[in-house]
């Protein structure tokens, strides 16, 4: 498998455990406006529930996983998790960048303000730490099936 690959797979499952936590956001309460709201609102289709998630899921799969893959032997950290934790606060800055340089930083009153920018940073740092943890696993089973496939046994 590819780093890319590896990284698209964390990608995906990172992506899954923020979406519980969303819809967990969407369901109970929401405390704050739900985070596929947000993006539905930022690529011009305000209230567009279904499109928000599927852009959801594209960007964390594809884009931020995909990049992660690229980018992983290059991440600082001691862990996999704060590599996984830094590469996703990373992702949220060049967001908010994003929106209030281009976007429209009215979309962070009412229901957003601060709160929308917290909760967002608390689901990037979750993200985060599911990438790097699964991006670790990953890696370390290609290492034992190389190692496996060269007929090598590991030290004891």
């Amino acid at each position: 498998m590819s780093r890319v690959q590896m990284g698209m797979v964390a990608g995906f499952a990172a992506t899954v455990a923020v979406s519980l936590l969303d819809a967990l956001n969407l369901f109970a309460g929401p405390w704050v406006e739900p985070f596929p709201l947000f993006i539905a609102a930022l690529i011009g289709l305000p209230g567009n529930l279904i499109v928000g998630w599927i852009a959801h899921l594209f960007a964390g799969t594809v884009l931020l996983g995909g990049l992660a893959g690229v980018l992983w032997s290059r991440l600082p950290g001691a862990t996999p998790e704060t590599r996984g934790i830094l590469f996703a606060v990373g992702a949220w800055s060049v967001l908010m960048v994003g929106v209030f340089l281009f976007g429209d930083p009215r979309m962070f009153r009412g229901t957003g303000g601060f709160g929308l920018v917290g909760w967002m940073l608390l689901s990037h740092a979750l993200f985060g730490i599911v990438l790097g943890n699964v991006q670790a696993r990953l890696l370390k089973r290609e290492k034992r099936a190389l190692r496996d496939l060269a007929g090598t046994q590991p030290a004891h």
